[in-house]
């Protein structure tokens, strides 16, 4: 196998979060060559700048300058991702990574055009952390109780949460305190993607993907690069007897991984309320 084969195969095994930490890491080594011409990337904190790059909102949390930077978020992430992924479809982890990016981003513009005269003008932001922070928030807030080894004792997955919170609200105080050392643009970030994983996992938990829309979008913007397949019209019975479209000896079969990606996708299409008594037990027993 050539070493180009080999790369190939090797991208096309990664998950989805993988992925992301991949391109993360290839969006660094360019900006290591060029630097200064990487600005059309970063997202401004005037609002009058961003229209005229509207892409920012997105292309902001792929890159990083420094290198403990994407360090750390890629580590988070990797760490995460892999726990979220046992849990949850790609598809919701993608909505919760993409929005959470958005939601630091927005409250970072927002907070910057309101308030000039405490956090300044004329800053940018950039990396990853708005997007990894949400996914985290996201797995406290949806199975707050859920614990993890920490050296010679367990913690909650709240406790996390909270703390990482509370570090970020210091983190702004401290910024805003001191502008040349401190941070404030990019803890406000962190504060905008928890806030969209709290939300996510609070409606999420109610029945209701708030992702819905946006993994909608992504679908409409991916089929119009997809050639189309016509083929011949079929008519689909529903078989209440099946789980998503699998029957229930299928299901049956599946992993305890793949049950929940299928539980979760029926509860992204018809909500909460359309899972079995057997099926929200399933999926109450793999939270716990």
């Amino acid at each position: 196998m050539s070493v180009t084969n080999n790369i190939k195969y090797k991208l096309r095994s990664l998950n989805a979060l993988e992925k992301i930490i991949a391109l993360n890491v290839l969006v660094f080594a360019i900006g290591l060559l060029f630097k200064s011409g990487m600005g059309w990337l970063e997202l401004p904190s005037d609002f009058t700048k961003f229209i005229l790059k509207p892409w920012a909102l997105i292309t902001y949390a792929f890159l990083h300058y420094d290198f403990f930077h994407i360090l750390f978020n890629m580590l988070w992430l990797y760490v995460i991702g892999r726990m979220f992924l046992n849990l949850f479809s790609v598809k919701t982890a993608l909505n919760i990574y993409f929005l959470g990016a958005m939601s630091g981003g927005l409250l970072f513009m927002l907070f910057y055009t309101l308030l000039p005269s405490v956090f300044g003008s004329n800053a940018t932001l950039v990396g990853a952390s708005a997007a990894v922070r949400a996914l985290l928030i996201f797995l406290c807030v949806y199975m707050p109780n859920q614990e993890v080894r920490f050296f010679t004792f367990n913690i909650k997955f709240w406790h996390i949460g909270l703390a990482i919170v509370i570090l970020d609200v210091i983190g702004l105080i401290a910024g805003i305190q001191d502008p040349v050392n401190g941070n404030a643009g990019g803890n406000l970030a962190h504060l905008g993607g928890a806030l969209l994983g709290y939300f996510y996992a609070k409606q999420l938990l109610k029945g209701d993907d708030i992702g819905r829309g946006f993994e909608q979008m992504l679908d409409f913007f991916a089929k119009l690069f997809k050639p189309s397949k016509k083929g011949p019209l079929k008519t689909v019975h529903k078989n209440k007897g099946k789980v998503d479209g699998y029957t229930k000896s299928d299901f049956d079969e599946f992993t305890n991984q793949k049950k929940i990606d299928v539980i979760l996708d029926k509860i992204s299409k018809s909500g909460y309320d359309s899972l079995t008594a057997e099926e929200k037990e399933f999926l109450f027993r793999a939270g716990k």
